[in-house]
Parts: C-alpha cells; sequence; structure tokens
C-alpha cells in the first residue's frame, strides 16, 4: 500500500544559490523529522525555474501541473494528503494558477500556501485549502498529522498559524509558533537539497532580527535574534567544503549584530573552507578595525543597507544613520581591502529624485565595489504597509509591489529614478569601474550623480533599450538581461570620451582609454581567467601606480609610452607582463 504523498513546490527566479528553495526546503525536513508525520508519508521537494524556457510561457503552469500529478502514487487514484506552495511575490500568480489547475482536476489535492504572501495576509490566499501565516516548520506538520487523520478540510485545524482563505477574517492574525533553532533540521544534512544542483548555497546562520525596518518583512517578525547552534554550522561547512561549492550567501539580517560571534564565525569559515566566496549582510555602524580585518582575511563581499543618505528620509521607515560613523567604518573596510556594497531605495516616503541622486553621490564616494539601487516596494505584511497611505504614497496592489506614485518623488521622478539606477548599474557595478571611476570624474568637476544623468542620454541616444536592467527593477520574477562586458567596456569608452572633449579635456582621453583597458582586462582575468593583450598608449607599470588616480598630474608628469601587455591568470591572482 502506497503511503500518502506531501509534494513541497516553488517557482525559482533562477537556478543559482540566491535562488535556492531553502525556505521550503526547511519545512521538507521537519516533516520528514518530526515525530508528528516521520514514516508516515513520503515527502518531495520539486522547485522549477523560471530560466527554463519550459516554465516562462502562457502554459507554464499546465506544465508544472503535469510534472507534480505524474509523480506515483500522486497519479493513483487514491489522492496525495497535499501540495504545499512556497509563494513569493514573484512567483504568486503563477503558483495559484497552478493550484487552481490542481484542484480543477482533482478537488481532493489539498493546495497549502506557505511563504511572505501567505504570511501577510492568509486570508488573501484565494484558491488554497489552508494558507500558513510565518514560519512553517511547526504549524505545517501539525497540519499534515490532522489532514492524515482525515480531518474534515471544511473544518478549522486546531493549528496555530493555519488559516482557510476562503473563510472571512474575523480576528487578529496570529503566526505560526517558531520553532527553537536548535530544533530546526537542516535540509542540507539530511540530504533534502543537492548544494551541487544550484552552484552554492543560502546558510542560514540565524532567525529573527532586532531591528525595525519599515519596509522589511522582518518588521512583523521575531525581534528576538535565534543563533543555528555550532555544532550544526560546521557540519555543514564540512559539507560545502565536501561538495567543494563556489559560493555561498549568508543569510542572517545583520550578521555582525554579535561582534564575537562574528569573528569566531569568519575564523571558522576561514579554517574549513578557505576556498569558498561567501556573501554577507552587515550593518555599517557594527564594523570596527578587527572585524574589516577578519572579513578581508577570507573570500567574500559585504552588502551593506545604506538606503537613503538623508537621515530625516530614514527616520521615516525607522532606520538611522550616523553618516560620521558609517564613513569611519567603511574607512575600515577600504583600508584593510575587504569588498562592500551598498543598497539604495528611490522612492522612500520623504524623498525627493534630488535627495536620491545626494545618495547616489555620498555612496559612491565611499568606493563601493557595486551599487544595488531599488525601487520601494509596499510589501504587504509590513509596517510600511499600514503606514503608506498616510505617507503619501501609491503602490500595485499585485506583486512586485513597487511604488508608482509619491508626494514627494512624483511617478515621474520615479521613471528618472529607474533610468539613473540603470545607467548606475551598468556603467558602475556591471562594468566594474570602483578602481577608476572617481579617478575619471575628478577632472569634470562634476558629481557622479550628474554624470550618471549624461549616461543616461547616451544609452537612450545609443539604442540600449532595456538590456542592463538591475535584478531589483525585474522583480517580477523574469530573469534580467545584462549586456556583456565588452560591451559596457565600449559604452564607458566611448561615452567618456565625449565627455571629456565636451569638456575641453582631450589631452586626458588616451589616459582615460588606457585606464579603463587596463582594469578591464584584470577585472576579467579576476572573474574568469580570461586573457588578453592590450596595447596602451603608457607604459602599465605608471598606470597601475598612484600617480595615475590623479589623472591631471598623471598626463601633466607622464611620458606617453606606448606599451604591449598581456593580462593573465597568475597562481597569485591576475597579473600582467610587458611585451
Amino acid at each position: 500500500m502506497h503511503k500518502p504523498v506531501v509534494i513541497f513546490t516553488t517557482v525559482l527566479v533562477e537556478t543559482s544559490p540566491q535562488a535556492l528553495p531553502l525556505g521550503a526546503a526547511c519545512v521538507v525536513s521537519s516533516v520528514k523529522n518530526s515525530p508528528l508525520t516521520k514514516d508516515k508519508c513520503n515527502v518531495s521537494l520539486l522547485d522549477f525555474s523560471r530560466e527554463d524556457e519550459k516554465y516562462r510561457g502562457k502554459d507554464a503552469y499546465i506544465k508544472i501541473t503535469d510534472e507534480l500529478l505524474s509523480i506515483q502514487p500522486v497519479a493513483l487514484t487514491k489522492p496525495p494528503v497535499a501540495v504545499c506552495f512556497s509563494v513569493y511575490m514573484w512567483n504568486r500568480e503563477i503558483l495559484t494558477a497552478v493550484c487552481n489547475e490542481i484542484k480543477k482536476r482533482n478537488p481532493h489535492i489539498y493546495c497549502i500556501a506557505g511563504g511572505p504572501e501567505a504570511t501577510a495576509n492568509p486570508y488573501s490566499m484565494a484558491g488554497f485549502d489552508f494558507a500558513v501565516c510565518g514560519a512553517g516548520e511547526v504549524a505545517v506538520p501539525e497540519l499534515l498529522a490532522q489532514l492524515l487523520e482525515d480531518v474534515s478540510v471544511k473544518k478549522m485545524p486546531s493549528v496555530q498559524g493555519v488559516y482557510i482563505p476562503s473563510e472571512k477574517e474575523t480576528q487578529p492574525l496570529v503566526r505560526a509558533l517558531p520553532p527553537k533553532s536548535e530544533e530546526v533540521s537542516s535540509p542540507y544534512l539530511d540530504g533534502t537539497i543537492d548544494v551541487a544542483k544550484y552552484g552554492g548555497a543560502l546558510w542560514e546562520l540565524a532567525r529573527g532580527c532586532p531591528f525595525k525596518c519599515a519596509y522589511c518583512y522582518e518588521s512583523k517578525g521575531e525581534k528576538k535574534i535565534q543563533y543555528f547552534p555550532i555544532e550544526r554550522l560546521e557540519k555543514e561547512l564540512d559539507l560545502f567544503r565536501k561538495k567543494k561549492i563556489a559560493q555561498v550567501f549568508v543569510l542572517d539580517p545583520t550578521y555582525n549584530a554579535d561582534k564575537n560571534r562574528a569573528l569566531a564565525m569568519l575564523k571558522l569559515i576561514k579554517s574549513k573552507t578557505p576556498n569558498t566566496f561567501y556573501y554577507f549582510e552587515a550593518r555599517a555602524e557594527f564594523i570596527d578595525r578587527p572585524l574589516a580585518k577578519a572579513f578581508a582575511s577570507i573570500p567574500c563581499c559585504l552588502q551593506i543597507g545604506l538606503q537613503s543618505a538623508d537621515e530625516e528620509v530614514l527616520k521615516k521607515v525607522h532606520r538611522t544613520l550616523n553618516k560620521k560613523l558609517f564613513t569611519k567604518n567603511i574607512g575600515f573596510l577600504n583600508e584593510t581591502g575587504a569588498i562592500f556594497g551598498f543598497d539604495l531605495i528611490f522612492a522612500l516616503p520623504g524623498d525627493t529624485f534630488q535627495g536620491f541622486c545626494n545618495s547616489i553621490d555620498f555612496a559612491l564616494s565611499l568606493y563601493p565595489n557595486n551599487l544595488e539601487l531599488f525601487c520601494l516596494a509596499v510589501l504587504p505584511g509590513t509596517a510600511l504597509a499600514e503606514s503608506a497611505h498616510d505617507l503619501g504614497l501609491t503602490w500595485q496592489d499585485k506583486p512586485p509591489y513597487l511604488v508608482t506614485d509619491n508626494t514627494t518623488f512624483p511617478a515621474r521622478d520615479i521613471e528618472k529614478a529607474r533610468n539613473l539606477s540603470r545607467a548606475v548599474n551598468i556603467f558602475y557595478t556591471q562594468g566594474r569601474a570602483v578602481p577608476w571611476f572617481l579617478s575619471a570624474l575628478k577632472p569634470l568637476k562634476m558629481k557622479a550623480s550628474a554624470f550618471f544623468l549624461h549616461f543616461v542620454k547616451y544609452l537612450q541616444e545609443n539604442n540600449f533599450d532595456n538590456a542592463g536592467s538591475s535584478a531589483a527593477i525585474a522583480a517580477n520574477g523574469e530573469v534580467p538581461e545584462e549586456l556583456d562586458i565588452h560591451t559596457i567596456e565600449q559604452a564607458q569608452k566611448a561615452f567618456v570620451s565625449l565627455l571629456y572633449k565636451a569638456h575641453h579635456l582631450e589631452s586626458l582621453v588616451p589616459l582615460a582609454l588606457d585606464v579603463i583597458s587596463f582594469h578591464g582586462a584584470l577585472s576579467r582575468c579576476t572573474a574568469d581567467g580570461s586573457e588578453s593583450t592590450l596595447t596602451l598608449h603608457y607604459h602599465a607599470d605608471d598606470l597601475m601606480s598612484e600617480y595615475a588616480t590623479d589623472f591631471r598630474f598623471f598626463a601633466a608628469n607622464a611620458k606617453p609610452m606606448k606599451c604591449r601587455v598581456r593580462v593573465f591568470m597568475s597562481k597569485y591572482g591576475a597579473d600582467y607582463k610587458i611585451l
């Protein structure tokens, strides 16, 4: 006799470590290991990637349904217990369509919604039999245990955080009981997820956040931080080393909230997985010199949520900023050579287009490796969603919930900010311009934002269309198209040449072209090991000296010297040789 089947499924933006279905996998592990459900049902996890053309067309939901229902014994007359959906804003539409198609073919199959969209408002999950509000590790095994005992779907199950969407909302939402961190099963250690499939891992170190940023899902979540046991984390690191995975995205909203633990974890990472690249989220106000040195000692990048350089704007979304302290602590990262990037949000309440430009200028003055620029989204279930109307915001009522109008940041300025964000993303972040951007900007005597507004016009005049849009802007689940790095470099050189000539800086053009070409070759070599041979106007050693950071001084004192140079990967990293 076949055991009942429970299928967990979701649709991913792409097949990558960053998009790995960790939330669903954690609940799968809990069902596998809970005494309520262990050995009582067959549990499987199926994810579908929007990168696959098969799941991007109008009939994608049909193909997904076909695959889900082809699993044995789902195809038999005896129905499975449930299909559980992990629902995010980028997959809500397609997963709702899958749910409706399943119910159409077999109304006896229970469809259960979980994830951020269900947590925000379980009563909005029309078509689903149940919706889980909050973490699923405790609630889902309890719900499934009741369904295994043939509890009628018409009866509200006695499980905290579980709701029937078809019922009318009659009381304030209560979230599911959060699991204790020491009792959460690892989907990596029990084999639920094979990291090799995704090329890396999302690694959960803690849950909860002590901050209450109004626009974040965590604003209504647990304020107390629960750290996962070090013993578990060590075993997961051993697995990562065994699998030889290339990259790990660390899930901890404020990795360095506990400095001592952060230092201990960095030491552990260095000893166990020295060749794996890590991505962290960190708060600048908690960075000091020892922590900066520790970050610089391993292959990693920090993403830091600046969001805005205007302290008054940040107050409206329950954030703080001490610009002096922020600048000082970022200085420690630059001093040690640690790699870091910033996040900025446009259309925040109280902000203006000029304020957004000022934030870009402040951010780029600190030499970030990348700048991620987002349009504000009013996510259901967040503190911002409750006050957004009072703050003068208008936003999309369907995913991705982006702000479309703002009393201080009107629709026309939002479109300007979107174009400006795209220009920064192409030229600076995708174009890997951090080593030379401020040096190239200085002779023009203009602010970074003004430079990029000129680049917006250049992109429009040269028909770059929508290529190069940032992943943040493509929040609807479609994989954004990125420009080829060689195309970007040609655009950088052409644009800088035009701008320099327009400002009567023709004498600096050969130097600018050399700097862009040489650093571009080195960055490509670092990224993918590609070799190249360049012909430069100046000697390569001079271009790599500190004097080349001041274009006017360099051009006035360095003699042009035609130089052929080969860029290659050595055992110490990207290197070059004069030919």
